[in-house]
């Protein structure tokens, strides 16, 4: 693999810094750890450092037509986010999540995708708002948003974070947009990150994870927890789902994710919204509707769960707040594949889809 270019490399070595801040940042939940707990994370955090920055190549572009021999208008699709909407690990641009989305997408809608991959890597919600601005230009039919762990890394503030993200995702929602947002993932299931820091990191991955489904949801967005989805796998078969740098997932790790999220992006295309409504509807507080708080943490701690708003007995709102619906829909089954394609013409990546 080549090495990185210079902006790449140095947000890796950005990251393993930011991995020390983080396990020197904490105050009491640390001090409650005790100092030579505390020196054997820093320890652990200077060997993470160490060991992220491994060459890996720059992100492969992902934008073009997808399904091209499809009928009909092509669906607008946007993907923002940090280096795993990006793509970063994988090799070719039919691997990463945007453009195994896509295709899946066209595949299940019969229609042409056209995709625009505007993820940056580094970014934290905070630094989404020139993808943001740009997406809005689209004007997209779909904006699939895959952002957190540098929000953790940075220890940028969950409160600050969440108001970002819920800012970016009210603003596509007024514009018409369906919005799906994959939550933090468990940093903890990095394998360069051991423990206890990586006890913390879990903590706070999963904190920042239910308050980003909350302030999704309350915005008109839905969301599916990431969680340790990938975390059991990628310990089995680490060099198979890791990239070179062992920190992103490789293009299995990839699959593995959006066949997570392909689902509920079918399911919200299938059924739009109003820009600001609830997105599902029901007349009883049945098996799945929860407050949207408590749907928030049990997603955060099952990967692969779906919350979007519901109403109940015609109101959005109960004595806990809003109401959520809790999903775990039948995961696509998604693998790249080599392919050949077309320039201007179908840039579908040939991805097998499967019920699970």
């Amino acid at each position: 693999m080549s090495e990185i270019t210079s902006p790449t490399h140095a947000a890796a070595r950005s990251r393993g810094r930011d991995l020390v801040r983080m396990a020197m940042w904490g105050g009491g939940a640390l001090t409650a750890l005790g100092l030579a707990t505390v020196g054997v994370m820093l320890g652990q955090a200077e060997a993470a450092r160490r060991t992220i920055p491994l060459a890996v190549a720059p992100p492969p572009r992902s934008d073009g037509l997808y399904g091209g021999r499809q009928p009909g208008e092509p669906l607008r699709m946007v993907m923002l986010g940090d280096s795993s909407a990006a793509g970063l690990g994988a090799l070719r641009a039919r691997q990463t999540p945007a453009a195994l989305i896509a295709t899946g997408l066209s595949r299940r809608l019969s229609r042409p995708v056209l995709l625009h991959n505007l993820a940056v890597v580094g970014s934290t919600s905070m630094s989404m708002l020139p993808q943001v601005e740009e997406a809005l230009e689209l004007r997209p039919d779909l904006a699939v948003i895959l952002v957190g762990a540098n929000d953790i890394t940075h220890r940028a503030g969950t409160a600050l974070s969440v108001k970002h993200l819920a800012d970016s995702v009210r603003r596509l929602r007024e514009l018409g947009a369906e919005v799906i947002v994959g939550t933090c993932p468990d940093l903890g299931a990095v394998q360069p990150i051991r423990a206890p820091l990586r006890w913390v990191a879990r903590s706070w991955s999963r904190q920042l994870a239910a308050a980003q489904t909350v302030a999704v949801v309350e915005a008109g967005g839905r969301t599916v927890s990431l969680g340790d989805l990938l975390g059991p796998t990628f310990s089995a078969q680490p060099h198979r789902m890791f990239a070179r740098d062992r920190f992103h997932p490789s293009a299995e790790g990839y699959a593995l994710a959006a066949s997570v999220l392909l689902p509920t992006v079918v399911a919200a295309l299938r059924a739009p919204t109003g820009p600001q409504a609830p997105q599902e509807r029901a007349k009883t507080a049945a098996d799945g509707v929860r407050s949207l708080p408590q749907a928030a943490v049990e997603a955060a701690r099952h990967a692969g769960t779906e919350v979007s708003g519901v109403r109940v007995d015609g109101r959005d709102r109960g004595p806990a707040g809003r109401w959520a619906q809790l999903r775990r829909r039948v995961r696509e089954v998604v693998r790249p594949a080599e392919a050949t394609w077309t320039a201007g013409m179908d840039r579908t990546a040939d991805v097998s889809e499967a019920q699970a």
